[in-house]
């Protein structure tokens, strides 16, 4: 850390003489303009970038390189989490067909992506979304909607089978992972973008949380998918109305957990919070008690309603951690 004194000039302002190297590095001339910040640890921060325009972030990929489809999907998502806004793809020859499959499925997959430019070497893709545009609450809420009307309409498979109706719940786990990806994103650019922070009025502990939230979320939308695909498994094994209700009684306390969670964040509700985590051990015994129900059924019935009732228990234990962290930021905030 290098020390300066401050100074006191006119009687009425006080002045502090700025490092030599770092005007050099960022090229500021005599009455160039400033940004200061103050930080919510009263520490001041100082800024050349005034206006709150993203600098444009280039990340190039050599295809010749990277010649599995998989892969190269996993370094665009990549590039897109860590916040480049502007990626190319270029290779000596022509690009391969696989590269422009990947594209696509790259710019279906996440929000805001698009390719601007493209020729028989090379493929640019372009960040057209304004973070402005995509508040994390807002982003958070969606995420939890869909979430629990995936788990809702999963549930009631039990019931009445209905293969179109499983497939658009699979399908709906796609949307929480795309806005999963945008919160992580919006998280990276807004912690190397102060200016930015500023106008969305969140604090680097608040983005954290909100991270850590949408990481929930996109577990427990994971576990929808996978009660739907365990219920597959019973095929024509039906079970007795004793273990539906109360898979559904389960099911039912679990979502009412979630609820609470995501609204304690919204309302800013502490108690709500710890009122969402002292629940947890009673959906876990009616889970337990389930599973003993299911240890006298035949092979794949036991196994599958021993998965079903796992998920059910871990969206709960989900919907905990959110409590958790909306709890710890509530904290944060009274100090």
């Amino acid at each position: 850390m290098e020390i300066r004194k401050v100074q006191e000039t006119g009687g009425s302002s006080y002045v502090i003489s700025l490092p030599k190297t770092w005007i050099k590095s960022l090229n500021i001339k005599k009455n160039d303009p400033l940004g200061l910040i103050t930080q919510p640890d009263n520490t001041l921060l100082i800024t050349n970038k005034i206006t709150g325009e993203q600098t444009e972030i280039l990340k190039e990929f050599d295809v010749e390189k990277i010649n599995e489809p998989t892969f190269l999907f996993r370094y665009l998502i990549g590039a897109y989490i860590v916040g480049y806004n502007k990626i190319k793809l270029k290779s000596i020859k022509k690009m391969p067909p696989f590269a422009r499959t990947v594209v696509r499925q790259f710019t279906q997959m996440t929000i805001g992506q698009e390719v601007v430019e493209e020729t028989d070497s090379s493929i640019i893709i372009k960040d057209l979304l304004d973070p402005l545009e995509m508040p994390f609450n807002s982003t958070i809420r969606r995420m939890h909607v869909v979430a629990k009307d995936m788990h809702r309409d999963a549930i009631g498979l039990l019931r009445n089978w209905d293969s179109p109706l499983a497939n658009d719940v699979i399908s709906r786990d796609n949307d929480v992972d795309r806005l999963h990806w945008l919160i992580t994103r919006q998280c990276s650019i807004v912690l190397r973008n102060v200016n930015l922070a500023e106008k969305l009025k969140i604090t680097p502990g608040m983005v954290v949380n909100y991270f850590l939230i949408s990481k929930f979320l996109e577990r427990i939308g994971d576990h929808a998918t996978n009660i739907i695909k365990n219920i597959e498994n019973l095929g024509d094994k039906n079970l007795d109305e004793k273990m539906i209700k109360m898979i559904e009684s389960a099911g039912e306390l679990s979502l009412e957990i979630f609820d609470k969670s995501v609204e304690s964040l919204f309302k800013k509700n502490i108690k709500a919070s710890n009122d969402c985590i002292e629940s947890v051990p009673k959906l876990i015994s009616s889970c337990e008690k389930i599973n003993t129900l299911a240890l006298s059924q035949k092979g794949i019935i036991a196994i599958s309603v021993g998965y079903i009732v796992e998920s059910i228990r871990r969206t709960g234990e989900y919907a905990a951690d959110i409590a958790e962290g909306v709890m710890n930021h509530l904290v944060r905030l009274e100090t």
